[in-house]
């Protein structure tokens, strides 16, 4: 609110004056009726024809710029209700034209004497100490209670008056607009227009706008009661406004002579400096612009650039540019017009280069792997391939191997069928016009021509994995370079990390330092600096504001752009096993992660690729095999094809690095086939062998004695076919085996002969040992129990026709059988130093056969007993104790001992003769000893005693006298009863 200029201001009473409210001048005993000075100003009354009394009104047109009474605001009901009046008068005319209009001055008497200060003096002077003592104690102590009591009565009085003012004018929200409200605080009956209700309806109207009337005086007294208490700072705060008025002027004027100085220094000492200052940021922002306009130029040659290396296959180099331009587009380029779809063509270029370099890659995968395979394993074209992996890598195509292992399988098709058409075309018995297929051509080779072709295959294969190999190698040796590079990055990184760590200490302590009023120089010397500090503090320098911008004559645009536009690409450089070196950028968005992932897929497709050759090895084997040709194969070339598959597979092996099992697994399932069939016809040779076996004793041929010496000799193998010699030699009677004599029958010599064919087979095919042991003990099982029959069982009587079987059949067998129970510990060896130690366990075969064929030697020998017990007791029955001496009955015994002998001695060695006699002895002293106590004859030195003495003498003299029996303790004093 506004005050007037001719408002005076209000008198304000001080301590000398503290008892007189107001103050009564002579001269103004008759004073006009005026209004609140500071509220509504009027003009001054006085005589109207006085002009200097005269107010004239403020003209709006001069009077503009200052203040005037029209700028003066009042609020009307702030006018209307003095807080100051005693009490409030409720009239028409006080209320609506204010207390002016009847509240006059009364004129004071001129009777009454006039009271001035004088009259108070003497008062004052005595009431005066008072006066301080008790406003000392006012202060010390101030009359709460009643101070409270008035304040309490006032305000429980102004809370009574409020609480008469319906709630609804109090909320927060009230507002006419709403209809609700509207309703409430004007009720529609009271406006009802109705028949005959219409001075009771004014009557009612006239009530309502009282009853309004009377709230709206409530809230007006409490807001002039509230007013009332805040009155003298209020009209304090209008006095004042006129000093600040004052006081702005003043202001004003003194901020306009320092504008003008300002000024005035500006153009003399400011105004050079300035425009020198703007000349160089002129000059600078040329050069910016200049530098900007090269490096628009250069980004302008960004496509024809990178249609120049993608013409020259320069992937890398064409997406390093690509990206470095995307960079600058975005960071230094950014907004310009001319460039809006530089953007997007670039990154459709981009994918354009993807597509070129996967093609181009595929490319090169069927050309390396489509060359002659000759016997070099060089990589085709090292650097291309570096690039395209290096590009590859840069765009994420992480999955550019599997375009290889496609390739590589379409390849190893290839290598078969051109080796088979190469092969077929060199064979004229095979018309390709007749037989068209060329699965049916393969089939129509021998085994000589299609091993050829097997191993040329093989042979093809090993240079095929070699290449891959190397190429594969080339690529996983990229891989850890992108890897060894990340990882020298994280290092880098770590120690950037902890020197930036001792920077902001440094700085930390120079910053402590600086606000500490210290110099850096007095807290350390030069030399005392750390050397990150240092470089920091240099660099900073280097580009500090006040230095002076690069010039087109000292640094040239593109350069400068360039170095900014990729400063975060730094690049190393890096050489691959080949000799290729590489330049390894650090835009390369691959985890460590993923490039682990990468070299492993890429050591996987090198198995794969063993896999895919084994396979279609297996393939080609499975279709020759398909009539039966591979189970057709005599042992020989069983055994050369298993040598060469054995072959190719650890080539392989050592080449991947890891075992396949395709290759191996119809190797292990053609030999099982082989096996069974080897065995069978073995089997069967054996079986005829001894179907027509006459059990004499065969003449040895000199073969047979070096298969036997070779197997002596350590050496468990068919000896090598000599040429034949000018003198053939002669077989000889006996088999010589570690200088013992064997006499044996052929079928015997031929099944050594199976039994070495077993054993070599088991050293040329390690994988069938175990198969090969189980069918040779069969094999020997099968002769031990077939020889058994034909001879101690008289099978030979009918399968042959022998008219019987003779002790010297019988001893043969016996000698045959010793001579294989001879081989079996070797034999058993041979396959044990074969066999896993997991597989010892089947051995025990071999135990159980040589106790099957001690079993069958002992089971001879006592048939061999048996005869002559036989003999003994048809013979000594009919013994009769009479002369002449010796006996018939005893020279016929030592006739048929004699043929026993002639019979066995020639078979059997020395001892097994003398305990063999010495058993058939023992049971002739048995039937003896038994006739002569029926006879009832005693050792008494008798006549009867000494034919039997005469007669066993005869015996025990031809017995000795045979060859090799003559040391032979007969011990015939058993034939007697001992006396008791």
């Amino acid at each position: 609110m506004a005050s007037s200029h001719s408002s005076s201001p209000v008198p304000q009473s001080n301590s000398s004056d503290a008892f007189f409210k107001k103050e009564m001048d002579a001269t103004k005993r008759f004073r006009p009726v005026q209004s609140l000075p500071d509220v509504c100003p009027k003009e001054p009354a006085g005589n109207v024809s006085d002009p200097s009394n005269l107010c004239d009104s403020p003209s709006l047109v001069v009077d503009q710029h200052r203040w005037t009474i029209y700028h003066s605001k009042v609020n009307l009901p702030a006018a209307l209700n003095d807080p100051r009046l005693a009490k409030r008068e409720s009239d028409f005319f006080t209320k609506t034209w204010g207390v002016d209009f009847v509240d006059t001055e009364v004129t004071p008497s001129f009777y009454l004497p006039q009271i001035t200060k004088e009259h108070f003096a003497s008062y004052q002077q005595e009431i005066t100490p008072r006066e301080r003592v008790h406003e000392r104690c006012k202060n010390i102590y101030t009359p709460k209670d009643t101070l409270d009591g008035t304040l309490l009565h006032t305000h429980d009085k102004s809370r009574t008056d409020l609480e008469q003012v319906p709630k609804i004018f109090m909320k927060p929200d009230f507002a006419l607009e709403d209809s609700l409200t509207f309703n409430a605080v004007l009720p529609w009956s009271h406006f009802s227009t109705a028949g005959g209700k219409g001075n009771r309806d004014a009557a009612s109207s006239k009530l309502l706008q009282e009853k309004l009337s009377h709230y709206l005086d409530i809230v007006e007294v409490n807001i002039a009661h509230q007013i009332s208490l805040r009155s003298e700072a209020f009209f304090h705060a209008m006095t004042s406004q006129h000093e600040l008025q004052d006081y702005l002027r003043k202001t004003s004027q003194a901020v306009k002579l320092l504008r003008e100085k300002i000024s005035k220094i500006d153009k003399i000492m400011c105004e050079g400096s300035l425009r020198v200052l703007r000349l160089s940021l002129t000059r600078n922002n040329c050069i910016k612009a200049y530098n900007k306009l090269k490096l628009m130029a250069t980004v302008h040659q960004t496509q024809p650039t990178v249609q120049l290396l993608l013409s020259t296959s320069e992937f890398v180099g064409a997406l390093d540019l690509i990206a470095t331009t995307q960079e600058v587009l975005q960071q230094e380029l950014q907004g310009i017009h001319s460039f809006r779809h530089l953007g997007s063509q670039l990154c459709e270029l981009e994918k354009l280069i993807d597509k070129m370099m996967i093609a181009e890659f595929s490319t090169y995968a069927r050309n390396d792997l489509n060359r002659p395979l000759e016997d070099d394993c060089q990589i085709l074209e090292e650097e291309r391939l570096v690039s395209l992996v290096f590009g590859l890598l840069k765009q994420r195509k992480l999955n550019f191997y599997e375009i290889y292992g496609d390739e590589m399988i379409i390849t190893a098709k290839n290598i078969i069928k051109q080796c088979v058409v190469n092969t077929v075309s060199q064979i004229e018995e095979i018309d390709t016009e007749v037989v068209v297929k060329l699965a049916d051509q393969m089939r129509m080779m021998n085994f000589p021509q299609w091993f050829d072709l097997l191993k040329n295959i093989f042979s093809k294969f090993t240079v095929f994995l070699k290449r891959i190999k190397a190429t594969l190698n080339t690529i996983r040796s990229v891989v850890f370079l992108v890897l060894d590079k990340n990882q020298k990055n994280r290092d880098l990184e770590d120690t950037l990390r902890k020197n930036s760590t001792k920077d902001s200490m440094v700085d930390t302590e120079v910053a402590y330092l600086t606000h500490e009023g210290m110099f850096i120089s007095d807290a350390f010397s030069e030399g005392d600096l750390p050397p990150v500090a240092a470089d920091t503090t240099t660099s900073q320098r280097n580009t500090s504001p006040n230095s002076e911008p690069c010039s087109s004559d000292s640094v040239s645009e593109p350069e400068c752009a360039t170095d900014s536009s990729s400063s975060k690409e730094q690049t190393s450089s890096s050489v691959t096993p080949g000799g290729v070196e590489m330049v390894i950028s650090d835009d390369m968005k691959l985890t460590d992660l993923e490039l682990v992932r990468l070299a492993n897929n890429i050591q996987e497709l090198l198995y794969n690729a063993s896999d895919v050759c084994h396979d279609r090895s297996v393939k080609f084997l499975m279709a020759r095999a398909k009539d039966g040709f591979l189970e057709k194969l005599n042992s020989n070339e069983f055994v050369a094809l298993s040598c060469l598959m054995e072959g190719f597979i650890l080539d392989t092996e050592q080449i991947c690095g890891r075992k396949s099992m395709s290759l191996r697994g119809a190797l292990q399932s053609q030999a099982n086939r082989f096996v069974n069939r080897f065995h069978e016809e073995r089997k069967t040779k054996l079986s005829l062998l001894l179907d027509n076996e006459r059990w004499k004793q065969a003449e040895v041929p000199a073969e047979f004695q070096d298969l036997v010496d070779s197997v002596s000799d350590g050496r468990i193998s068919l000896p090598e076919k000599k040429p034949a010699a000018t003198e053939e030699r002669k077989p000889t009677e006996f088999l010589i085996v570690e200088g013992q004599k064997y006499a044996t029958v052929g079928t015997v010599l031929l099944l050594i002969r199976i039994i070495l064919e077993y054993c070599q087979c088991v050293d040329n095919i390690p994988s069938i040992t175990t198969d090969m042991l189980t069918r040779l003990s069969d094999l020997l099982k099968y002769f031990n129990s077939r020889s058994c029959q034909l001879v101690l069982g008289a099978g030979a009587l009918q399968v042959v026709g022998l008219k019987t079987i003779t002790t010297k059949n019988l001893a043969l067998s016996s000698r045959c059988l010793q001579l294989i129970v001879h081989y079996i510990p070797i034999i058993r060896a041979h396959f044990e130093a074969r066999l896993q130690p997991k597989q010892f366990s089947m051995l025990r075969h071999f135990d159980h056969i040589m106790k099957d064929y001690h079993d069958h030697v002992a089971e001879i020998s006592a048939k061999l007993v048996a005869i002559m017990d036989s003999l003994f007791d048809k013979l000594l029955s009919k013994y009769e104790v009479k002369a002449p001496v010796p006996s018939a009955c005893f020279r016929n015994i030592c006739k048929q001992m004699a043929k026993m002998h002639e019979a066995i001695y020639d078979l059997l060695p020395e001892e097994q003769t003398q305990m063999l006699f010495l058993r058939i002895n023992a049971s002739y002293k048995l039937h003896l000893k038994r006739q002569l106590a029926h006879l009832n004859v005693v050792n008494d030195g008798g006549p009867l005693n000494g034919l039997v003495t005469s007669d066993v003498a005869f015996y025990t003299g031809n017995l000795q006298a045979l060859k090799g029996l003559n040391n032979l303790d007969l011990n015939m004093a058993e034939i007697w009863e001992q006396k008791r």
